[in-house]
């Protein structure tokens, strides 16, 4: 996902042994201090001490016909490439800066990659110019200055939770996948396997770094913070879930949790549980019953909607429920648990039986890819693991992104409460056509609530703040000959479950929009959203008034636009 522009938060890609050979080399630098940028100290014209950034490269310009070029030019969907005019390489604020006062004088169309897991293609489009490329902005330390820890947004997640934990024991609670870059995902919102213990990574954000354009057509640097006396205060705001690629180009953020008092590092964010317990079952889809499946999903369902408000045990408890199409062969349940809360493991259990309850005994060996996650047959009985151990081997389970081939679709939706079982044996029935077969076609089911829930729905720009879990529709295939029939099976299934409301799900008792994370470019269709709901409401309900006030005050020429955007204000 590019760092600017909406970005999933749960994927994943290589095998445990290397995360990627850059970023281990690259995380290994960071710990010995190599990779960490030279900062100075400068006293501004108010008399602060702020930091500068010293540059470890020059800007790079690659073009086409350059041998980096193909490699720069998309990102993981290979249903989205470009060719634009050049690929700017920046390492700097500076760097950036300069970037964009380049392609807005030129009068160049131009975007933003950071780790690139754009699901649409907000980055890589036949418009786009020039693409300004964070992916070496990587750096993560604690900013004594400010009494919160700086990082870099080309950074993934898992520069940053190596950091954090293994300098400082703390955490942001961001999403799986290691290789997901923080730009996007944190202006998203970004929700992980600690949300429920934690909250979302936004709930931390101390401070953000933009390159904006002026109506002057001027490009400079901007800090917000989120103190309320800070002038640019409402720019901090909007990037705490407003969505990436919307005001201009996020260079750094800052991280703090609320309250946190001292100046010790190791006080001033989460502390992630010492160990979890992992546990992967799965049902065999031979021995699925639509009864079955309606069964599993509601007791899923009915238990989140019951465990939707903070304060209990489960708050760290997270579950994925994989729902397969048949043609995997299984539906999995992936789990983890707090390992250090009292009786961590009879909570785990009764979690477990409360799902399966009526279903039928679970397998515990997982022999086909088990939705977001690959085999997993040694957590068919739980197991006790440290924290960042089990976030590693989350981090690079899933073989799909692994692929350099694969392209995909994707379509959300947030709960409020229980999936009526209508909608169910909707799902049922796609998941089980024999028209369509693929088994990386899927509906996951994602925990949620608690902690979230703790956080009113304006006091940041993310504003689902009472659901207790939510949807990922999603399939993934190999060629370009394959896109219509698994579009098609994307949109059927997702417009069926929610024909009631047009085709989407829109706020009600039940459902409360959409995840902008996970942006869906048919939401813009009125063919496809026929509810009369915008998607700008789907995401933002009523805080997308307030979003485009900043869009109109901090990008008044809208040169940071794409085709889900935050419009300016008629």
């Amino acid at each position: 996902m590019a760092s600017n522009t909406p970005s999933p938060d749960d994927r994943a890609g290589d095998p445990p042994a290397g995360w990627s050979r850059r970023r281990l080399m690259a995380g290994a630098a960071v710990l010995a201090g190599a990779s960490v940028p030279a900062v100075a100290s400068a006293r501004t014209a108010a008399g602060a001490v702020e930091t500068v950034e010293t540059a470890p490269f020059p800007p790079v310009s690659v073009r086409s016909g350059d041998a980096r070029y193909p490699d720069l030019v998309r990102g993981m969907n290979q249903r989205w490439t470009a060719r634009p005019e050049s690929v700017q390489l920046v390492a700097s604020t500076e760097q950036v800066r300069a970037a964009v006062q380049q392609a807005v004088d030129a009068g160049k169309r131009l975007t933003v990659r950071g780790g690139g897991h754009c699901y649409e293609d907000f980055v890589f489009n036949d418009a786009v110019e020039t693409v300004i490329d964070l992916s070496e902005m990587t750096a993560v330390r604690f900013d004594e200055q400010r009494g919160a820890f700086e990082v870099q947004a080309g950074a993934t997640l898992t520069d940053v939770y190596e950091r954090l934990y293994k300098a400082y024991g703390v955490v942001v609670p961001g999403g799986v996948c290691y290789s997901v870059g923080v730009g996007g995902h944190v202006s998203g919102g970004g929700w992980g396997m600690l949300c429920r213990r934690n909250g979302l990574i936004v709930d931390h954000l101390y401070a953000v770094e933009v390159v904006v354009v002026d109506a002057r057509r001027q490009a400079r640097a901007v800090i917000a913070t989120r103190e309320s006396s800070d002038p640019n205060r409402e720019l901090w705001w909007a990037h705490t879930g407003g969505g990436g690629g919307n005001f201009g180009v996020v260079t750094r953020y800052w991280f703090r949790s609320p309250g946190a008092t001292g100046t010790t590092p190791g006080s001033l964010l989460p502390r992630p549980p010492a160990e979890v317990l992992l546990s992967a079952v799965s049902w065999p889809w031979e021995d699925m019953t639509e009864q079955a499946v309606t069964r599993l999903v509601r007791n899923y369902g009915a238990w989140h909607e019951s465990h939707a408000t903070a304060g209990g045990p489960y708050d760290g408890l997270v579950a994925n429920l994989s729902l397969n199409h048949r043609s995997n062969g299984q539906i999995g349940l992936l789990t983890q648990m707090d390992a250090t809360v009292p009786d961590a493991q009879g909570l785990l259990d009764a979690f477990l039986r409360a799902v399966s309850d009526g279903v039928g005994v679970p397998h515990g060996a997982v022999t086909k890819a088990m939705g977001e996650f690959g085999p997993m047959p040694e957590f068919a009985t739980p197991q006790r693991l440290p924290w960042l151990q089990a976030t590693r081997y989350l981090g690079v389970t899933n073989s799909i992104l692994v692929d350099p081939t694969l392209r995909g679709d994707y379509k959300s939706a947030y709960l409020r409460r229980n999936i009526p079982e209508q909608q169910i044996a909707t799902m049922y029935r796609h998941l089980t056509r024999t028209d369509f077969a693929n088994p990386n076609a899927m509906v996951l089911l994602s925990s949620y609530g608690a902690a979230v829930n703790s956080v009113s729905r304006t006091a940041t720009a993310s504003v689902h703040r009472d659901s207790a879990f939510k949807l990922l529709y999603q399939t993934y295939w190999h060629s370009a000959g394959e896109d219509a029939a698994n579009l098609a099976w994307l949109r059927g299934i997702y417009e069926d479950v929610y024909a009631a409301t047009g085709g989407v799900p829109v706020s009600d008792q039940n459902t409360d929009g959409c995840y902008v994370n996970y942006p869906d470019i048919d939401l813009n269709d009125p063919l496809r959203n026929r509810s009369g709901v915008p998607w700008s409401t789907l995401y933002y309900g009523e805080n997308y008034p307030r979003l485009q006030r900043v869009k109109a005050a901090w990008d008044p020429a809208d040169v940071f636009r794409h085709g889900q955007s935050v419009r300016l204000p008629r």
